[in-house]
């Protein structure tokens, strides 16, 4: 893991490229989107909220190319679906050259013992299952492209590791070593495979956890949002296989 200052931006560090982000209406999620917009990209904004997936995609719009809207629930989405959506994104964009997982479930802090197991297996789903369908769909795709990006947002382990945090708490240890797994077996391939490990964030997500958060280092998502365009970019070739821990 490395631990590093926030990047500084550079326009036109993904010109040319088609980059899909989960949770796109999310926090980090948008705020990534259109950074990446920003920088040249082609967005394809994948999302479970409509209105809100609307909002990011006028925002990217006015950043760079028109973006691809795509509504889908991570939750009821089957493999079936996610195959669709890459043979669409074959069809209308002819290329794939990043994905960037922002999607996250939570819905508090449960103990384990009173964790209702709808929940628990939601979470587990949402966070680790769905993620990983998701990429397995898109992996042709992003193997035809000269460099390609799998990112992972992935949130703090030494914090999600600690009690009540459930379902999601392990689902991000799995996606922590789901990124060392797939460098491994995609170490001579196109595709790098990476995580970024943002600071604390100001998120709904966050709220939920604390509900009196007076932690004056939390920052606003936007300002995590280059340190994506980099990991997404040539310039991320330096992070292939890390979980890249950014701080202020």
């Amino acid at each position: 893991m490395s631990l590093l200052a926030l990047p500084t931006r550079k326009t036109g560090a993904l010109q040319g490229r088609v980059v899909l982000v989960s949770g796109a209406q999310g926090g980090l999620g948008s705020a990534a989107a259109q950074a990446c917009a920003g920088a040249g990209a082609t967005m394809v904004l994948l999302g479970r909220k409509p209105p809100k997936l609307n909002r990011v995609y006028d925002a990217c719009a006015k950043l760079g190319p028109e973006p691809l809207l795509y509504p889908l629930d991570l939750e009821g989405a089957a493999p079936d679906d996610y195959a669709e959506m890459a043979d669409r994104l074959q069809r209308e964009l002819g290329r794939l050259d990043g994905v960037l997982h922002c999607a996250a479930e939570f819905r508090g802090l449960t103990p384990l013992e009173h964790t209702d197991p709808a929940n628990f297996a939601r979470a587990v789903h949402v966070n680790l299952t769905a993620p990983w369908w998701l990429s397995q769909a898109c992996l042709p795709l992003l193997k035809q492209a000269p460099d390609a990006a799998l990112v992972f947002a992935l949130d703090d382990m030494s914090r999600v590791g600690q009690a009540y945090w459930g379902g999601y708490g392990l689902a991000q240890h799995g996606l922590g070593a789901m990124v060392g797994m797939l460098h491994a077996e995609l170490v001579n391939s196109s595709v790098r495979v990476s995580a970024l490990q943002p600071g604390p964030m100001r998120t709904s997500l966050r709220a939920k956890a604390y509900a009196e958060d007076e932690d004056a280092q939390a920052r606003d998502p936007a300002d995590y949002a280059d340190a994506c365009v980099t990991l997404l970019s040539s310039a991320g070739a330096v992070h292939r296989g890390e979980i890249w821990s950014v701080r202020a």
